[in-house]
């Protein structure tokens, strides 16, 4: 639909299959309903396909005119060449074996983050893509916020001279309300031992990952603050998840700092 004038999205339909019919596989569904504001994009993203083990789930995308397929088993999207792309928003334990068998069927695919419920399953995935021909990301949207492209670019510009030390922090509020039933976010069973830091904390990593500030030492404080929360019954289940964490990263300096050459000299 044309705006102020100017066309709409142009170009090829793009066939998208999601895996996971929670909170963020119904937000690309809002994303893609909104495309024909963007001008001139060079392709149509649509929703056609979704899997959910959950009927509740999948009932959600019923009403959706551009979902055809309904299904409970995931692999019927990723053998499916009718599908151009998958979005995989599933639990962090689910990542590996998805992930895995989106790479080996060559599919592209957004992948939520973080990429493995923990080192050995993200290993397993980097080192499966490397010898695939999938094209995948991870879904982060703090890269692409104003605020966040604007720091980025006045950081990579030098016009704040030398930067010696950055603070920066993402809160969050969804998680204040102690009486706020657990989810599998909560229990580290299912979100891992990383806890926030592998669900909120990879957004503040990727701004200065952006920047190409890649830690050479991580120091963590943790705290596990809410330790229970209303189960499916409203009895009281553990939360055995960290969900509030301080870090303090050291990046290499572009240039050996003068304590070194201090240092040196005390030795000799």
């Amino acid at each position: 639909m044309p705006v102020d004038g100017h066309p709409g999205p142009t170009g090829r339909r793009v066939r998208i299959g999601v895996v996971g019919g929670g909170l963020m596989g119904r937000e690309l569904v809002a994303v893609a309903g909104r495309w024909d504001a963007l001008v001139g994009h060079p392709c149509r993203p649509e929703v056609v396909a979704v899997a959910d083990p959950a009927p509740g789930a999948r009932d959600w995308f019923s009403r959706i005119p551009t979902v055809s397929t309904l299904t409970r088993d995931w692999r019927e999207l990723v053998d499916d060449d009718g599908i151009d792309l998958l979005y995989l928003a599933v639990p962090h334990d689910l990542h590996e074996e998805i992930y895995l068998a989106a790479a080996a069927a060559g599919r592209d695919f957004l992948g939520e983050k973080p990429f493995g419920i923990d080192l050995g399953a993200a290993g397993r995935i980097a080192a499966a893509l490397e010898g695939s021909p999938s094209f995948v990301r991870v879904s982060s949207e703090m890269p692409f916020f104003p605020g966040a492209q604007r720091a980025i670019a006045l950081a990579a510009s030098g016009a704040l001279g030398e930067i010696v030390e950055v603070r920066s922090g993402f809160a969050h509020s969804s998680d204040l309300d102690r009486a706020k039933p657990v989810n599998w976010k909560r229990q580290a069973a299912r979100c891992g031992a990383i806890g926030v830091m592998g669900d909120l904390g990879m957004h503040v990593a990727h701004v200065p990952l952006r920047l190409g500030w890649r830690p050479r030492t991580v120091y963590a404080l943790l705290d596990d603050i809410v330790r229970e929360r209303p189960g499916p019954g409203g009895a009281p289940v553990p939360c055995d998840t960290w969900d509030n964490a301080l870090l303090a990263c050291r990046v290499p300096p572009p240039t050996p700092p003068r304590d070194q050459g201090i240092q040196r000299d005390q030795g000799k």
